[in-house]
């Protein structure tokens, strides 16, 4: 997916980027190689590629879940990596205001340049496990509208590190990357536990490629109990699982 492609496929989704915009992305994909060659930031660093499986794949939420698109929304982004999706979506939909969140200063120090050379606003950076960020003490427990997490963990993993920092009404978006069948029941009892409710699964597909893509969107209903997320490590370890 080159660059005018790119504009084509969000044109025909109903975005409509500007000049502006544009030069942002391909600003973007330039500084993400400088900097991968220092910090292994990503495995995909074809022009064609970062445009399709990064800057694309990371505004497909919004394509489904509208409000990302008008509202002046608080995102919260757990483990975003090299700033997907939640950047991407905030050059295409300006108005939302970001957090980010990742347990790698050297990574938070990367995206903390990127946002200053690409003119963003309203983006937090801040360098902290997602089980301390989301913690009972944490000014950020149950504050966002939306939670993203991309390829981080597995969902009965992720929802611990995300639906506590879900307030509530809000909701948390987990992005696979196929279909999530047996992920989503293996987190059923993770994503009741914290307080969530599944509200839709969304598949669809890349252009140009074809490959699978999985949004499951889960609102917040009920108060995360005040005993998670558990202390770091913990979730990855033991996640929370129906008692047998």
């Amino acid at each position: 997916m080159n660059p005018e492609q790119f504009q084509t496929e969000l044109l025909k989704n109903g975005v409509q980027l500007s000049a502006t915009q544009l030069n942002q992305f391909e600003l973007y994909f330039k500084l993400l190689v400088e900097g991968n060659e220092q910090l292994n930031l990503t495995s995909i660093t074809d022009h064609e590629e970062v445009y399709l499986k990064h800057f694309y794949d990371s505004i497909l939420p919004a394509l489904n879940f509208k409000a990302l698109q008008t509202e002046s929304l608080t995102l919260c982004d757990v483990g975003a990596g090299a700033g997907f999706p939640s950047l991407p979506m905030k050059i295409a939909f300006p108005q939302l205001k970001i957090t980010i969140i990742d347990s790698l200063n050297k990574r938070i120090n990367f995206l903390q340049g990127l946002v200053e050379q690409l003119g963003l606003t309203d983006v937090t950076l801040i360098h902290d496990r997602a089980e301390t960020f989301g913690g009972l003490t944490s000014e950020y427990r149950e504050s966002f509208d939306i939670v993203t997490a991309r390829a981080v963990a597995r969902l009965s993993v992720l929802t611990e590190f995300c639906l506590p920092l879900t307030k509530i009404g809000g909701h948390f978006i987990a992005l696979k990357a196929s279909q999530s069948g047996d992920e989503l029941s293996e987190g059923q009892a993770a994503i009741e536990t914290l307080g969530g409710s599944v509200e839709s699964v969304v598949e669809s597909s890349l252009p140009v490629s074809g490959e699978p893509r999985t949004m499951i969107v889960i609102k917040k209903v009920t108060a995360t109990p005040d005993k998670y997320p558990r202390r770091p490590g913990v979730p990855l370890k033991k996640p929370i699982q129906t008692k047998k």
